[in-house]
């Protein structure tokens, strides 16, 4: 897994391509939160639950399906029934929630990522795998961690930043095609 200083990368990378009037401050930092909350099923292992199984490491919190919920239930709680915000900010916490899997799935480490939980759990990895996966723990800063970090860096942050200067541009070209429709 990267660390988890690396996962909310993406959701604060992302939120500029999102109508700023429906991505306040505090959807950014709920969609944050969603992006390392998948890791809570480390706990996991403090209750004797093995990293393969159904509630273990990479399992179900890391799945399509638990993305969907997180992102239902915050964008509610967030939103009302403000319905064309609801979608907004579901949209936007829903990517920042499964971001979280997908970065996990291009580690070179672990067991895969059990996307389509709880119907299999099924372990997968992308076939290209460029970061160094974290241990997991808390390390001090060796020479394997500045590895890890060197090559989130580069393959996360470099990305995340480009797409952050770019988002805003992006959207506006967005929003000239599709005629202000919103999203």
């Amino acid at each position: 897994m990267p660390t988890i200083f690396t996962h909310p990368a993406v959701p604060l990378a992302i939120f500029r391509a999102f109508p700023p009037e429906a991505i306040t401050p505090g959807v950014v930092v709920t969609g944050v939160l969603c992006s390392s909350l998948p890791d809570i099923d480390v706990l996991g292992f403090g209750f004797g639950i093995q990293y393969g199984d159904l509630l273990g490491h990479r399992g179900l919190t890391h799945s399509i399906a638990f993305s969907l919920f997180v992102a239902g239930a915050a964008a509610f709680l967030l939103t009302g029934q403000r319905r064309q915000t609801f979608r907004t900010v579901f949209a936007f916490l829903f990517l920042a929630t499964f971001s979280h899997g997908v970065l996990d799935a291009m580690t070179n480490g672990g067991l895969g990522i059990a996307f389509l939980s709880p119907f299999t759990n099924h372990r997968y990895f992308f076939p290209w795998r460029p970061i160094e996966v974290s241990p997991i723990g808390i390390r001090v800063f060796d020479r394997r961690m500045i590895e890890v970090v060197a090559s989130e860096l580069r393959w996360v942050w470099m990305p995340a930043c480009a797409l952050f200067l770019i988002a805003p541009t992006a959207r506006r070209m967005w929003v000239i095609r599709a005629g202000h429709r919103g999203l």
